[in-house]
């Protein structure tokens, strides 16, 4: 069925949600700008004086021309003491048609030192290489370990190295090219790769450097004899390729990923054909107070191919609604919050629409505004607890890839029933609009004052209410910055923060990448309580 969409975009309503939206906008592209910034211009002009690229230059010259990059935690360590980015560079591009996981450091970011969220994201990008089949570049220069904060490093860090190796036993590639530094426990990221490029007079690659070797061993030795490209080319044979500079570098990299012959796994998408109506109005139609609904299907329209959208169940559990389509010419089944609130109706209808997808091995989409389920009486005893359970167990054991996508609200539960991060989807980004927490800030903040009075009054004494309308404030004020985006996507509980409009953009990258791997449904699914 082709949606007919009622959005007035000449409408008071529809210019109030926008001028909201591109504020956000504007903000967000701010906060992008600190990682586009790296170091800084001290640094960025240090790094250019030494005759080397960028990183986002370096991934430019690597990737085919004009061919989309889908930068994935762009905002990493937002909020915290370190500088936005977390100075790595993750995401998916294409190199010689095929569809790479790209992870670069940024040598402008204290020499590319690995702090605790540049070792988060790696993990993150690490995970979507092997659930999406997805080569592994590693454009490589890093000073190693920032060495203050080792105790949130050196331990869960070992990993990096593990997943190179596990990517390798799945029949992944793993590629690194060395652009500088790579010393320490980063000599491993080279070590454990299938292939190697070192740059010439640039490529340091030890376990110990000259201070550490003296000092060890009271041996005398430089650089180049310790790690240079040449002598890993000629001597240790640690390097495959010797590059005689950066571009040379790239190109052996294009050229490797050219002899791999990887091939995709799933199917092919189908014809592509556009909405019919204009992604711009995405910008419009998410209320800036999110206790006002919003019907998702007007988001389903300037995303789907041909606005095409056959609905499950339109008249059942309607706070929820279901339904099949494509976007750029895969198959997928959105479930989308239509009012806020799901109650028992929606989660059956949930469980069983997962299923189907299942069946017919079909991609999800869950589109997030949700309060989560409801309270009450009423709902407590019609077994709200045994519906909500019924759409997180089959949430949690569908077998299809999940892309979840946070327009507006995702408070407690409804956020796992509409696959969060803790549920793994395959990718999960956030709007500018989106708030997420165990409940809203006056719900919550409202919860601790009934607490508060109830254990006053059981003590017999008389309850503080100056106190509590403080506690209310400061409560209030605490969860909503902490259910923000920036706040969330800086501590990687997403892939991203996005401009609405280019929401249909995205879905067709991600769509594109799951399906390098197989595409299956669940063979069965956990005890459903009936």
């Amino acid at each position: 069925m082709r949606l007919k969409s009622t959005l007035d975009a000449s409408g008071p309503q529809y210019r109030e949600r926008r001028a909201a939206m591109l504020a956000k906008i504007a903000e967000l592209d701010a906060e992008h700008g600190k990682a586009l910034a790296g170091g800084g211009e001290k640094y960025v002009a240090r790094h250019r004086e030494r005759g080397k690229m960028l990183v986002r230059e370096r991934i430019e010259m690597l990737l085919d021309p004009d061919s989309p990059f889908l930068e994935l935690s762009p905002l990493a360590a937002w909020g915290s003491d370190f500088p936005v980015g977390a100075s790595v560079v993750t995401g998916i591009g294409v190199v010689e048609g095929v569809e790479c996981m790209i992870v670069a450091n940024d040598p402008t970011v204290r020499g590319g030192a690995s702090n605790p969220w540049t070792v988060k994201k790696s993990f993150r990008a690490a995970d979507i290489a092997l659930e999406n089949r997805l080569p592994v570049i590693n454009l490589v220069e890093s000073g190693g370990a920032d060495l203050p904060t080792q105790k949130e490093i050196f331990i869960p860090g070992g990993r990096m190295f593990r997943d190179l190796t596990r990517l390798s036993a799945a029949g992944i590639p793993t590629i690194a090219l060395v652009f500088g530094n790579s010393t320490a426990g980063g000599a491993y990221i080279p070590g454990m790769c299938d292939h190697v490029v070192m740059v010439k007079e640039r490529a340091k690659v030890f376990l110990g450097g000259p201070p550490l070797v003296k000092m060890a061993t009271g041996e005398e030795a430089d650089d180049e004899e310790l790690g240079g490209a040449e002598m890993h080319a000629r001597t240790s044979g640690l390097a495959d390729h010797m590059a005689v500079d950066e571009a040379d570098a790239l190109r052996l990299g294009r050229q490797i990923v050219r002899g791999l012959n990887h091939r995709r796994l799933g199917p092919e998408p189908g014809p592509v054909a556009e909405p019919l109506y204009d992604a711009e109005e995405l910008a419009g139609i998410v209320p800036e107070d999110l206790k006002i609904p919003f019907d998702p299907r007007e988001v389903i329209a300037r995303v789907a191919d041909g606005s095409e959208f056959d609905e499950f169940k339109p008249l059942y559990g309607t706070s929820l609604v279901t339904g099949w389509t494509r976007v750029h010419g895969y198959p997928i089944g959105v479930l989308a919050n239509a009012q806020g609130v799901l109650f028992g109706e929606e989660a059956k209808k949930a469980a069983q629409f997962i299923q189907l997808a299942n069946r017919a091995g079909t991609p999800l989409l869950f589109l997030h505004n949700t309060t989560g389920y409801m309270v009450g009486k009423e709902y407590e005893q019609s077994g709200i607890i045994k519906a909500g359970a019924l759409m997180i167990n089959a949430v949690a054991n569908s077998g299809v890839p999940h892309i979840s996508i946070v327009m507006g609200a995702s408070y407690g539960a409804g956020n796992y029933g509409m696959c969060g991060r803790a549920y793994d989807p395959r990718f999960l980004f956030t709007w500018p609009s989106a708030k997420s927490a165990v409940m809203g800030p006056q719900q919550l903040a409202g919860v601790l004052s009934i607490v508060g009075r109830q254990a006053a009054q059981a003590r017999g004494q008389v309850y503080d209410e100056d106190g509590d309308r403080a506690m209310r404030e400061l409560v209030e004020a605490q969860i909503e910055s902490e259910s923000l985006p920036f706040f969330l996507s800086g501590r990687l509980y997403d892939d991203g923060v996005i401009d609405p409009r280019d929401t249909r953009t995205v879905l067709g990258l991600c769509l594109s990448v799951v399906h390098n791997a197989p595409v299956r449904g669940a063979d069965g699914f956990g005890v459903f309580r009936m």
